[in-house]
Order: C-alpha cells, then sequence, then structure tokens
C-alpha cells in the first residue's frame, strides 16, 4: 500500500496531496444524506489510490461504521495494519476458491458468498478455526456480476441457515449491487430494488435475521433515499468526486475532492515554430514558443488517452498536453511563458484554486473520474496534511 506519512523535507518529482480533512469532511457529509443508515467507508484498491491505511483511520475518526474492501488480503492488512479500534467491521467481497477463509474468520472479517462452493470453503475454514463464521449472503438482483442468481437463493439460504443452526457461522448481512444507480430514473434500478426487497425476505422467512441489508453504492446514496436500508456503502463518493457528473458537481453533493496531483518542471525550453513533440510528432508547434517537461507518464498513471488533450494548470494559466504522453514525462506548450524549472505543475485538485479536476482528465481520456484517482502508481508519493495521526509511526 502506498504511504508517505509525512510532508517531505526535499522538492519531489511528483507527489499526490491528500487532504484527510477534507475526506473526514467528505464522511460526515455523506452520513447526512445516508437516512439515519450506518456508513461503510469503501477503501478497497488502496482506497482508490489515496492510501489505505491512512484514510481508514480518518474514515472511522469522522464516523464511518464500516470498512469495506474488494479482495480478503486487502482487508487482513486493514486488520493487521491499520491501527484501527478492534471493533471496526471490516467486510470483503471478492472470493476465489482457496481462499484464506481461515485466517478471515481469525481476524473477524465479514466475508462475502455468493454460491454454494464458497459457503462451503467458508463452514470449513470455521471448523478448522474452531469459531463461527461472519457472513454476507450477496443477491445478484441484476447486476450481472457476483451475486446469487434468484433461482438459487432459496437452497443458498437454506444452507446457510443449516450453518448458522450448527453454530458454523453467523449471517450478519444480505446484499446486493446496482448497476445504473447513477443514472437516476433507470427503469433497471426500481427492478433491482424490488428483487432486493424479495431475496430479503425470502432470507427472512427461512429465518435469517441479518444485522444489515445494503444495496446502495455512492450515486444511490447521494439521489436514492429509499435504497438506504440499514447501511450505505460510500466508494467514490468518500473521496469527493461525483459518481454522477451530470447529475451534480462534488460542490453540488456537499463533498470535496481529496486528491491533488503535481508535479515539478523538469525544464523550460525556447524551440522555433513546426517543431517536432514528443513519439510521433503528432503536435508541432505553430510558432516560436516554449515548452515546459512535466515529469510524469502512463508509468505513473497518467492515461496515454489523454495525449493532446490532458489539462495542467502552470503560473496560473491551463495548458495543455503536447503530443503524446510518453512512459515517464509529457510536454506542454508554454505559449512563450517562460517559468523556471522546478515550477509546480497542477495535473488535477479540489478546482477551487482553478486548476483541472479528476474530472476534466476523466473527459481528457475518455473515461470517468474513478480510474484517473486510483491508477495513479507508486512511483508518485503520497503526502498527508490535516493528518490527525502525524505523530504516529509512518505504515509502509
Amino acid at each position: 500500500m502506498t504511504e508517505t506519512a509525512l510532508l517531505p523535507t526535499a522538492p519531489l518529482r511528483a507527489h499526490a496531496q491528500i487532504d484527510l480533512g477534507a475526506l473526514r469532511a467528505n464522511v460526515r457529509a455523506l452520513r447526512e444524506r445516508a437516512s439515519g443508515a450506518r456508513l461503510m467507508a469503501v477503501v478497497k484498491a488502496d482506497a482508490y489510490g489515496h492510501g489505505a491505511l491512512r484514510v481508514a483511520r480518518a474514515a472511522v475518526d469522522a464516523g464511518a461504521d464500516w470498512l469495506g474492501t474488494a479482495t480478503p488480503e486487502e482487508a487482513l492488512v486493514l486488520r493487521a495494519r491499520g491501527g484501527l479500534p478492534a471493533s471496526t467491521r471490516i467486510m470483503c467481497w471478492l472470493w476465489t476458491p482457496g481462499g484464506p477463509w481461515r485466517e478471515a474468520i481469525e481476524a473477524g472479517l465479514d466475508v462475502s458468498v455468493s454460491g454454494m462452493w464458497a459457503l462451503r470453503e467458508v463452514v470449513r475454514a470455521a471448523r478448522g478455526a474452531g469459531r463461527p463464521a461472519r457472513v454476507q449472503l450477496k443477491a445478484d438482483t441484476g447486476l450481472g456480476r457476483n451475486g446469487c442468481q434468484p433461482g438459487d437463493w432459496e437452497e443458498l439460504v437454506g444452507a446457510a441457515v443449516e450453518a448458522e443452526g450448527a453454530g458454523l457461522l453467523r449471517v450478519t448481512g444480505v446484499w446486493s449491487h446496482f448497476a445504473c444507480a447513477d443514472e437516476p430514473g433507470h427503469p433497471s434500478i426500481a427492478l433491482q430494488l424490488t428483487a432486493f426487497r424479495e431475496m430479503v425476505a425470502e432470507a427472512e422467512r427461512q429465518g435469517l435475521r441479518p444485522e444489515v441489508r445494503h444495496i446502495a453504492n455512492s450515486p444511490a446514496t447521494l439521489t436514492l433515499p429509499e435504497s438506504h436500508f440499514d447501511l450505505v456503502r460510500t466508494g467514490i463518493a468518500l473521496y469527493g468526486i461525483s459518481p454522477s457528473p451530470e447529475v451534480g458537481t462534488p460542490a453540488d453533493f456537499g463533498l470535496r475532492p481529496v486528491m491533488t496531483l503535481a508535479a515539478s518542471l523538469a525544464l523550460v525550453k525556447h524551440v522555433p515554430a513546426g517543431h517536432g513533440v514528443s513519439y510521433g510528432h503528432h503536435y508541432t508547434t505553430p510558432g516560436g514558443t516554449t515548452l515546459g517537461l512535466v515529469p510524469v507518464g502512463y508509468a505513473d498513471g497518467i492515461p496515454r488517452h489523454a495525449s493532446g488533450a490532458g489539462p495542467v494548470l502552470i503560473g496560473g494559466k491551463w495548458r495543455t498536453v503536447a503530443g503524446r504522453i510518453a512512459m515517464d514525462q509529457f510536454v506542454v506548450d508554454l505559449g512563450g511563458d517562460e517559468p523556471e524549472a522546478g515550477a509546480e505543475a497542477v495535473l488535477f485538485g479540489a478546482g477551487d484554486r482553478g486548476e483541472p479536476t479528476a474530472e476534466d482528465w476523466a473527459q481528457a481520456a475518455g473515461t470517468i473520474a474513478y480510474e484517473i484517482v486510483t491508477r495513479i502508481g507508486t512511483r508518485v508519493p503520497r503526502v498527508y496534511v490535516d493528518d490527525e495521526h502525524v505523530n504516529e509511526q509512518p505504515d509502509g
């Protein structure tokens, strides 16, 4: 996991500044929207590139009731190294056969089960651990990814009831995931809510009494209060990025982006008209100008698809990537301006200083802002501001 605890004493080639004060404010704002439901802070994929250990602590400090990861390995690291209260509930949901079920049970994790093979493995692991597993049954209500199909649900629930009766597990949750909650009014939303209610009712009919029922992701948390049930799972919204840019900006939802990505210019130089720039010469200078070299590239997670389009703030002005983004660097046409080497180039941030946002880069690359922040690689250190744990031993 990417962890840089304190601001460095020497200039960095590039860094991703993580504003934990903004993150805590986002948690509080999302809790207010949760209609009284508890809140899960989703910190999978190294907290969407923000650094899972620091983010998890900040989210719990701000009132998150649960933490969520995709893989059990992510959850086990959080439990072992996160510095979290022992009472913090952590759920993980992306399992494959032979996974670390026993380690998860012994660590007190909530594990997700979508089919009979997984239930058999978790029961076997619970016997070996000598303690019951905490299991959440996932229903496929229409997304078509993980989760148990309605036609197989009765069998899975029945087997879970039997295992619970034998003291091998406790069904702590029934859950699902939306396909199109970022498109308010999409007909699949109502269909999935109906299917979820029916599958919860079947579980209860067979005698299960889960602690939490949950289907709401970030967009549903923000726009669909009838989906909140007992728990909402907030991922991208936690990091201050709108899950539905067509519906509202982060500010519209009371959120603030947490990550600012910046680099130091490595070189500024004069070139004549007609000078080719970067591989393939897809950009040539229209006149005599100055070029600035930004020392990050696709090895750092800067999307190559944003070549010729990605925006950067330098010296208070928006610039655009000139030519192709390379592995370690890209060039901007400074239009004759002459900032010094070492001047700051802000690729994206909250936007309130005039800088581009992750959404601007998503538009330039033809993708979503989720991918922009998550893909920033380990060569880019994270530095944390407004961190209430700055006097603790750094992680990693």
